[in-house]
C-alpha cells in the first residue's frame, strides 16, 4: 500500500524558489514509488494570520478554519507523511508556514515529517532546526536525514540540482519516511495516539 505524502511549498514570497525545489522533490518521490504524492503550494492558499483565541489543540475536530484553507487542511487530514519545502528567512522560516502549521494540530500527530531546504550558506539548516522543535511540540516524528541545498542560486540550472549525489540524499530522504509513514500508519490504525 502506497503512503500518501504531501509535499508543502512553505514561501509565498514573489521571485520564490521553492515551487522549483518542490517540483524535483516530488518527481523523486514519484519515482521512489512508495507514494502517492500531492504538492500543497501554500501561495495557493488563504492562511490567516490572525489566529482566534482558542487553539486547535484544545478545540478538538470542530476548530474553525477558514473555507479558503480547505484544501490544505484535507490533504494534512489525509496524509501518511510530509515533505516540508522551506527557505531560510533571517535564519528561520517564513511566516506563511508557521500560520498553515498553528491552524491544524492532529493533522501532524504521529505522522512523520522530512525536510528540504534551501538558502545561503547554511542551506537553509536554521529554518529546519526551528521546524523540528514546532512540529515536534504537535506530536509529529522528524525524519533525521533531511535534503539542504546551500547558495541554491549558484548550485541550481533549468531546474535541476547541480550536485550529483542530490538524487542519492533525496533516496535516502525518502527510504526513511516510507519506513516511517508505513509503521506510524499501522500503529495509528491498530491504536489511538495518546496525545
Amino acid at each position: 500500500m502506497a503512503n500518501k505524502l504531501v509535499i508543502i511549498v512553505g514561501s509565498v514570497r514573489d521571485g520564490r524558489f521553492g515551487p522549483a525545489v518542490g517540483s524535483w522533490v516530488a518527481e523523486r518521490a514519484r519515482e521512489h514509488g512508495g507514494f502517492e504524492v500531492e504538492v500543497v503550494d501554500l501561495a495557493d492558499v488563504e492562511i490567516p494570520l490572525s489566529l482566534p483565541a482558542e487553539s486547535p489543540k484544545y478545540a478538538g475536530d470542530g476548530y474553525p478554519r477558514p473555507a479558503g484553507m480547505a484544501v490544505l487542511t484535507s490533504a494534512l487530514e489525509g496524509a501518511d507523511a510530509f515533505v516540508i519545502v522551506t527557505p531560510e528567512y533571517n535564519h528561520s522560516y517564513p511566516a506563511s508556514l508557521k500560520a498553515a502549521i498553528d491552524w491544524h494540530f492532529t493533522q501532524w500527530t504521529a505522522k512523520p515529517v522530512a525536510f528540504v531546504s534551501y538558502g545561503g550558506a547554511a542551506g537553509g539548516r536554521h529554518a529546519v532546526l526551528h521546524l523540528e522543535n514546532v512540529l515536534t511540540e504537535l506530536h509529529a516524528v522528524t525524519i533525521r536525514d533531511g535534503l539542504a541545498f546551500p547558495n541554491y542560486f549558484t548550485a541550481w540550472e533549468d531546474g535541476l540540482p547541480l550536485d550529483p549525489q542530490a538524487p542519492a540524499y533525496a533516496k535516502t530522504l525518502l527510504d526513511q519516511l516510507a519506513w516511517w509513514a508505513g509503521a506510524l500508519r499501522r500503529a495509528r490504525e491498530a491504536e489511538p495516539y495518546p496525545a
